[in-house]
């Protein structure tokens, strides 16, 4: 079974969520990863020495700068006659992606899981993860999103993938990136957070949880 991992990165270094999808993608089969940006060599370097990751391919062009998903998405689906199942971390950019290819190859998709119980089952949380449901799929290609922090993050070197160049559909031209506003913190983002601090209502206002919240993830290295 050969299974593609879509790496999440910014065109400059490789997201941390995406060391979990490995490992997740190691329970199903042969590991490929997909890098799509713009002048992203660096994350294919990096994709290529992940522990289990036997080739990366890699789509360098404007068109998938922004890894906007109805790019990025026909993309995917077009790889799917040498892949069995395409795993993606459930971060934003994954839960924006993964049902469009889900879509275009005319399947569901197995989202948020938690274990990987065979090749077509798995635990994923349902009822705001007060019950933990047991999900198996009969179709042919499985589209599947992972959270991040229920699996262990792959090794990030040790691994010598061979990497191969591919041309994709490029701009679907139904999009475009305006812009984004991302805030820059110290603390891991939540997604792939060991250790989460959250406060409430008793906080009464944004200043308070400022002065009580903030430093105590910091102190505790949490998100």
């Amino acid at each position: 079974m050969s299974v593609l991992v879509f790496v999440e990165h910014d065109n400059a270094s490789l997201k941390d969520a995406t060391l979990a999808a490995v490992t997740a993608a190691g329970q199903l089969g042969e590991v490929h990863a997909l890098v799509a940006g713009s002048g992203c060599g660096a994350v294919a370097d990096a994709a290529a020495k992940i522990a289990g990751v036997t080739k990366v391919h890699v789509a360098d062009d404007a068109a998938y700068a922004n890894q906007l998903a109805e790019n990025v998405a026909p993309l995917i689906a077009g790889m799917a006659d040498h892949h069995d199942a395409f795993v993606f971390p459930a971060t934003s950019h994954g839960k924006n992606i993964a049902p469009r290819v889900a879509a275009l190859l005319d399947v569901m998709q197995i989202s948020d899981i938690l274990s990987v119980e065979s090749a077509d089952t798995f635990t994923r949380p349902i009822y705001a993860g007060n019950a933990i449901a047991t999900v198996q799929s009969t179709d042919a290609k499985k589209v599947i999103t992972v959270r991040g922090t229920a699996f262990a993050k792959a090794e990030a070197t040790g691994g010598s993938a061979a990497i191969e160049a591919i041309s994709g559909t490029g701009d679907a031209g139904i999009s475009s990136f305006v812009g984004s506003e991302i805030a820059k913190q110290e603390r891991p983002e939540l997604t792939s957070a060991k250790i989460i601090v959250s406060g409430g209502r008793a906080l009464k206002d944004a200043d308070t949880f400022a002065a009580t919240i903030l430093p105590l993830a910091d102190k505790l290295g949490a998100g």
